[in-house]
This record gives C-alpha cells, structure tokens and sequence, in this order.
C-alpha cells in the first residue's frame, strides 16, 4: 500500500478495507508514566485499606503475640510443676528405701489431692505400698482398689493396682471373688498373665479343685515368655497335683543339648 501523501509516520489509516483501527506504538516515557501511576493507585488502595481495617489487624496481632506469650508461660510453669512433682516422687521412694514409711506418705500426700493424674497414681502406689510394709492390709487395699476404679489412670496401672489389691489380703479373701477379680487379667498376652493366672490356681486349690488348679498351673509352665522363676514353680506344682507340665521330655532334652538331636542320632545308629 501507498504511502498518503504528507504521512510521515508509520500507522495505518482508518477505514482501509480489512485493517483495524490504527494502533500507536507507546513510548518509554508512556511506560513509566503508566507504572507510577498503577503504583499510586496501589498506595491508595492500600492507605484505604489501613484506614480501614488496620485498627482490626492490630488489635489481632496483640491478641496473638498475647496468648503465644501465654501458652509459652503456661509451658514452662508446667514443666517446673511436673519437675517438682517427679522430685517429690524421688524423695519419697528414697524414704521407702529408708524404712521410714511415715515420712513417705506424708511426702506424697499433697499429690494425691492436688497432683497430675500420673502423680497422683504414683503417690498412692507409694503410700499403699508403705501401708503393706506397716502392716496396714485393709488401707492398702483401699488404695491399690482406688486405683483401679480411677478411668483417668492409664489402663496397665489400673491392672497392677488390681492384681496387687488381691494379693495384699489373698488368704482373707473368698476364693471365688478372688477369681472372678483376676479373670480379665489372666488371658495369654496379658500383662499380668502369669501373675494373675497364678493366683487363680491358688484360688482353685483353695475350693479343692486340684485338677482344674493342675491344668492352670501346667499352661503357665508352658509359656516361655513368663520369667523362668514362675515357669519351674508352675511345673513342680503342676506335677503335685498330678498333671504333667511338660508334653515331651526327649524333645526338651534334645533342646538342652542332653540328648543329640534326632537326625544325629539316627546317623549314629545307621
């Protein structure tokens, strides 16, 4: 197309069959203007915004740094409390160890009123056991059952405190209820298991039944995770009573290394 006459720039007409309208070309200066001028729209905006809700903001932002500075005082004063309770513990149990069982639980008795759920179950297994070791059954059975009652205590010392209210005052008890309390405790896998399972044979013989008594007593002396101490006193009580604890005695001295183990033997024969 041909340059108009007189035009010296470069944009197209107008109106030209299949041409858009003329586009000028910005310059530098055009740039910069329209970026100061975006950049002034933005300060205002944001000077409105301030104006606006910056009160609002501010307050939030004290209202937080506030509770943070709260949380982190409420962490470190619950740290020194527990600290201190943990050394009360320490110094009781040092008491114990002492023989002076008056001055355990004394030591122990503003726990147990006002102390940490884990506090406070330490506290009373120590003033329970100081009641066993002064000959105070009847209280320290008081304790060790106020344990178990308490659904805040973690579900293992609940257990323990249980198996030891029995076994505090065993002889004294019916041998039925005595059953029935160390029932849930006396299933394979349990903590107290063995313990447990124990004191029910005791509980059977007590109603004269010796056989019952026998296969409870065999069962414990079949399970080698339970503390060797408890599984040879299973087995010889198992075998008083007339039941045999243990299924195949050529295996077990195979495995002790009395006897040589059955493929040697048979090579020895051949």
């Amino acid at each position: 197309m041909a340059l108009i006459p007189g035009r010296t720039d470069k944009t197209k007409p107008a109106g030209e069959p299949g041409e858009g309208p003329a586009t000028p070309t910005p310059s530098a200066e055009d740039d910069v203007l329209i970026r100061e001028i975006d950049e002034a729209v933005r300060q205002d905006d944001a000077a409105a915004f301030m104006q606006k809700y910056g009160p609002a903001l501010a307050g939030i932002i004290v209202l937080f740094l506030a509770a943070f500075g709260g949380w982190l005082y409420w962490q470190s004063a619950e740290e020194a409390e527990l600290e201190a309770q943990s050394e009360t513990i320490i110094t009781a149990l040092d008491a114990v160890e002492a023989g002076d069982y008056a001055a355990a639980t004394g030591q122990v008795e503003p726990l147990v009123t006002d102390g940490s759920v884990g506090a406070r179950t330490a506290a009373l297994f120590v003033q329970a056991g100081a009641a066993l070791e002064q000959g105070e059954i009847e209280r320290a059975v008081d304790l060790f059952t106020s344990i178990a009652a308490d659904r805040k205590v973690p579900a293992p010392l609940r257990d323990l405190a249980r198996l030891r209210a029995v076994a505090s005052n065993f002889d004294e008890r019916d041998p039925e209820e005595a059953i029935a309390e160390l029932e849930p405790l006396a299933s394979p896998g349990s903590t107290f298991y063995g313990s447990a399972s124990e004191l029910i044979a005791l509980a059977h013989l007590e109603l004269g039944n010796r056989q019952e008594a026998g296969e409870i007593f065999a069962e414990i002396a079949a399970d080698d995770t339970l503390p060797e101490t408890l599984t040879r006193r299973a087995q010889q009580l198992a075998g008083v009573l007339g039941v045999d604890a243990i299924e195949d005695v050529e295996a077990l001295l195979r495995e002790e290394g009395v006897l040589p183990e059955e493929d040697e033997a048979q090579a020895d024969g051949g």
